[in-house]
């Protein structure tokens, strides 16, 4: 993930960074001269993505899901609990609960003993799902997708089924995983500090 791939002219295409927001954006094209504010080599309007990057957004979402579909029948589970249980920054979380709401992954309860429980059953929430529900459509380079104006080679390049190809497995084998196949009834944070501690008496 993260790695660069270049174009038939030997360049390097701009590989998208993550802002603190979680948002993509294009780090600098290494070996290619273009003025501030063009776009980088091959591109003409858009912007060239590499391979996709899996961000914390998609992180922090299935660990919530994870959570959640372990808990019993329909407890109702507090925002604090699943943050401190799967180590889930306050400001992130908010945002994407509110998107897995959105998706219908999850329902909201209101009131003083409110919270949080799946929307539908777990084993009906792919990880492809999940992924799209807060990043977009899964996509590992943009021409993939026939957004030719992503790239000007996109007509003739000879790389392109390879990565459709990529994408097609890719998106059939997250299609095939859902958040009942990794349902975390304890939680990260938990699981860890058990963990250390093992280790620690084991080093006794």
């Amino acid at each position: 993930m993260g790695r660069r791939l270049g174009d038939q002219t030997g360049r390097v295409a701009a590989t998208p960074v993550r802002a603190q927001d979680g948002s993509r954006r294009q780090a600098p094209v290494a070996g290619c001269n273009v003025p501030a504010g063009a776009s980088p080599c091959g591109a003409t309007g858009g912007q060239r993505s590499s391979i996709m990057n899996v961000g914390r957004r998609v992180d922090y979402a299935l660990r919530a899901l994870c959570y959640l579909a372990a808990q019993p029948g329909e407890r109702v589970v507090p925002r604090a609990e699943i943050q401190e249980r799967q180590g889930i920054p306050p400001h992130f979380l908010s945002k994407i609960l509110r998107s897995l709401v959105a998706a219908g992954f999850l329902r909201s309860v209101p009131g003083a003993r409110g919270g949080f429980r799946l929307g539908r059953p777990a084993r009906q929430i792919s990880v492809r799902a999940v992924y799209e529900s807060v990043e977009g459509r899964l996509s590992l380079i943009d021409c993939v997708d026939g957004r030719d104006a992503s790239c000007r080679f996109a007509d003739v390049c000879t790389q392109i089924e390879i990565w459709r190809g990529a994408q097609t497995m890719l998106g059939s084998y997250l299609d095939r995983i859902t958040i009942g196949d990794i349902a975390d009834q304890h939680g990260l944070v938990p699981r860890l500090r058990q963990r250390s501690m093992r280790q620690g008496a084991a080093r006794g």
